[in-house]
């Protein structure tokens, strides 16, 4: 008898994802990405399409946590695509940073088109194999034929934006048709992830995933629509620490300028005050000296006032001021020395 479906049995679920960047469209299946690793217990998992790789490290989070024998293979060109954009060298930079110190002894990655890395792989041998690289219909279908054979007893496979149906996404239509082959599962949230047992050989509890009525589908539906809001929010948090925190960075990197700025310009005017002072000082120093000297010239000027001589030459001038005649005589006397000494 397949027991009875109950996700909160399987602890693993509520573990918190240690990779969510800001801009993967995977977030809200994460909490079944880990469950479905405790459910198939897999060999081999295998993904294609990873992108920023928030799916592919919650796999190996889950098989981390679990302790499981498991082994991981992550497969992208890690260049874009016309639906995912393309990017640069700096998404895949990130991503080994992020995953070989804490995944690198049973997971990898590898940077090559699908067809290329179909022969690395044994037939009958990936457990859990998920598909989300370019979203057309041929090259979906071409991707799950191919691979298809490299699937286990045991082979799930995941397809995802199932739900989508605008800018060239059609993987609905291959959906479609796969789902009336398989046992299947499927969510509509997050843009809809398709799950389908492709192998005979399922494990028990997750039969009773795909063995559920109608009503008990649409209990974990919402269950884990709910459930995966919390990690929606939590990114979008995130997004905003990041923007605060850089926010912070450039005012703070303005402020430090500003302080710099302000103390360059104190330095400066204590340069000022220092060359004023000096300024200051030599004037003061200056004006002693000139003092000093003026007091010795009246010093020397009364002492030749305090002289006979002077007293009559002063006496001379004053006589001389009320006299026309010696005036007169004095300038025809004093004449002829001007002339000569304008000369010389």
């Amino acid at each position: 008898m397949v027991p009875r479906f109950n996700p909160l049995n399987h602890p693993i679920l509520f573990s918190s994802p240690g990779r969510l960047t800001p801009d993967s469209a995977w977030h809200e299946h994460i909490p079944f990405a880990m469950l479905l690793v405790d459910l198939l217990r897999p060999n081999l998992i295998v993904e294609l399409g990873t992108h920023y790789g928030d799916s592919y490290c919650a796999f190996c989070q889950a098989v981390q946590e679990l302790n499981l024998p498991t082994r991981c293979y992550a497969i992208d060109t890690w260049e874009g695509d016309p639906h995912a954009g393309l990017y640069g060298p700096e998404v895949f930079s990130d991503l080994r940073a992020y995953h070989d110190p804490l995944y690198g002894s049973f997971s990898s990655l590898i940077k090559s088109i699908f067809e290329d890395a179909l022969r690395h792989f044994s037939p009958a041998t990936i457990d859990l194999l998920h598909i989300d690289g370019y979203h057309s219909y041929d090259a979906v279908r071409h991707d799950f034929e191919s691979w298809l054979p490299k699937l286990s007893s045991r082979g799930v496979v995941l397809l995802h934006d199932i739900n989508v149906r605008e800018d060239g996404f059609v993987v609905w239509m291959l959906w479609d048709e796969v789902k009336r082959r398989y046992p299947h599962f499927e969510f509509l949230h997050g843009h809809g992830l398709g799950v389908v047992a492709v192998g005979t050989d399922q494990p028990e509890s997750f039969q009773a995933l795909l063995g559920l009525s109608l009503e008990d589908v649409l209990r974990v539906r919402k269950f884990f629509f709910h459930f995966a809001q919390r990690l929606t929010l939590k990114a979008e948090q995130q997004v905003l620490l990041a923007a605060g925190r850089e926010r912070f960075g450039r005012e703070a990197a303005q402020l430090q300028a500003t302080i710099q700025e302000q103390q360059n310009a104190l330095a400066q005017k204590n340069e000022e005050i220092s060359w004023l002072g000096t300024e200051r000082d030599e004037s003061i120093r200056e004006a002693a000296r000139l003092q000093a000297k003026l007091e010795a010239l009246w010093q020397h000027t009364a002492s030749i006032e305090d002289t006979i001589g002077w007293r009559i030459l002063d006496r001379y001038r004053k006589v001389r001021a009320h006299s026309r005649i010696l005036e007169r005589l004095h300038f025809l006397l004093t004449k002829p020395v001007k002339r000569l000494l304008q000369k010389k």
